[in-house]
């Protein structure tokens, strides 16, 4: 089995481009996942290499922003390619299934770009939990 579940914050903003033979979209960007031990009491991370592909890295690309908390579930992948002087290149990154926000409202801009793990997500899949609900925005009513 091959998933992976990372939270950390956006290094930059996501770059999206777009295939050159379909024009499917395609989202790079870099997670900084805090270490959970940290050596001589100095905070420590390991920076994830990202990949979205179509819906999910236009979702990415219009909504995440630098300095952003994130959640990304996927699968890690490695690939490797030769360049113009003919050396040969490896790169692991992880290819992103589902992406979510996952700071708080608190910590979100004055702007409103905020969100909760169940309030604002985007994967290829409808965001249904196990046991059949939608997430609810705490603003809103109860029907009763």
């Amino acid at each position: 089995m091959n998933k992976v579940i990372l939270m950390g914050r956006l290094t930059k903003d996501p770059e999206l481009r777009y295939t050159s033979g379909n024009n499917t979209a395609v989202a790079s960007f870099t997670i900084a996942v805090n270490r959970r031990f940290a050596q001589e009491g100095q905070p420590q991370a390991d920076f994830i290499n990202i990949v979205a592909w179509s819906k999910t890295a236009e979702f990415c690309g219009k909504y995440f922003t630098k300095g952003q908390q994130v959640a990304v579930v996927g699968r890690i992948q490695t690939r490797t390619w030769d360049d113009n002087e003919g050396k040969r290149h490896y790169v692991t990154e992880v290819v992103a299934d589902e992406t979510y926000f996952a700071d708080s409202k608190r910590s979100g801009d004055a702007a409103g770009n905020y969100g909760g793990s169940a309030q604002k997500t985007y994967s290829d899949t409808p965001a249904v939990s196990g046991d059949g609900f939608y997430p609810m925005d705490e603003d809103d009513e109860l029907p009763f």
